[in-house]
């Protein structure tokens, strides 16, 4: 049997979104992941799917293309290619292999797993079992460890969070873990179920609420990641509710919900209102403390991995 190789190329701050859309079309075991290998200050990644040529070989193209299409529009991968081959490629199965068995320490207590991994945790560690598709959102992609670190830093047992942009929904398990109660929420509903699958395998299900909706009026920004209209998203109002946010997200994004950031956080006289903001880098920082400074908030904690960085920010008393 003939495969279809289709290949695309996409940049650092948006590997992650892709691989966890496409994870809901192409199983792990028919995708790789590799450094985009020509000098180039646009691309950072090339994803290779291989899919069987049968009779359902112009549909999935078709599905594939369906979701890669917006992405493509917004400048985060380059066009998709396709190739004929007549065998699929045998490293494909060995990096198959190599992705369920991995086992990746953050912090001082999380431990990132494939959902099949035999693992023996020990007695401090936080296991986060994802599906073994999302590899960079199970993770390894920089802004996802940057979150993940200042998560262990600043969320306590009890506190009411919100994961906005929820994506693969490794936050919000995280947070549970930590003992937290969290509302995961996500614009797209690729997402949203993908953050129900962590949720519902991590055992979290008591603790973790899933919607698919945006906060106050980001739903007027359109889909965070370029994609399709959210119009028929519902909005939360941004109300006092959450003691502490996570949002892994473009800059822009943070930039504009600024406002919004500060209304849904409470402070009491023993906690102050926490945002933990990741999902750009450092050339992008300053624009984004500004905006968070101009509302009120006053920056506590950060983290950096290369150009990646993640900032915290407390809610200051106006």
């Amino acid at each position: 049997m003939s495969w279809i190789e289709l290949s695309i190329d996409t940049t650092n701050e948006a590997v992650d979104w892709v691989c966890t859309l496409l994870a809901k079309v192409i199983a792990v075991e028919d995708m790789q992941i590799s450094e985009y290998q020509e000098e180039s200050s646009q691309w950072t990644f090339t994803i290779q799917m291989y899919l069987p040529e049968d009779a359902r070989i112009h549909q999935r193209i078709d599905e594939i293309e369906k979701i890669l299409t917006p992405l493509h529009r917004t400048g985060m991968t380059s066009g998709l290619q396709t190739f004929i081959l007549d065998h699929k490629p045998i490293h494909i199965a060995s990096a198959s292999h190599a992705a369920s068995s991995l086992i990746r320490k953050i912090g001082d207590r999380f431990v990132v797993l494939s959902a099949d991994s035999d693992y023996q945790s020990q007695p401090q560690e936080v296991v986060l079992r994802l599906q073994n598709s999302l590899a960079f959102g199970s993770g390894l992609h920089p802004a996802t460890i940057l979150s993940l670190r200042l998560l262990e830093r600043h969320v306590k047992p009890n506190l009411d969070t919100l994961d906005l942009g929820s994506g693969s929904g490794i936050l919000s398990v995280a947070m549970a873990k930590l003992g937290a109660k969290v509302l995961a929420i996500d614009n797209d509903p690729i997402a949203v179920s993908a953050t129900q699958d962590a949720v519902e395998r991590n055992q979290v299900t008591q603790q973790v609420i899933v919607k698919e909706a945006s906060l106050g009026s980001a739903s007027q920004l359109g889909h965070w990641m370029g994609g399709d209209s959210i119009e028929s998203v519902p909005a939360i109002a941004s109300n006092a509710q959450f003691d502490l946010i996570v949002a892994n997200i473009f800059a822009r994004v943070h930039i504009s919900l600024a406002p919004e950031f500060y209304k849904a956080l409470r402070s009491t006289s023993t906690h102050s209102g926490i945002l933990i903001t990741a999902g750009y880098t450092s050339d992008r920082s300053e624009n984004v403390s500004s905006a968070m400074a101009e509302v009120g908030f006053v920056e506590c904690d950060r983290a950096q991995i290369d150009e990646w960085i993640a900032i915290a920010f407390y809610q200051s008393s106006q």
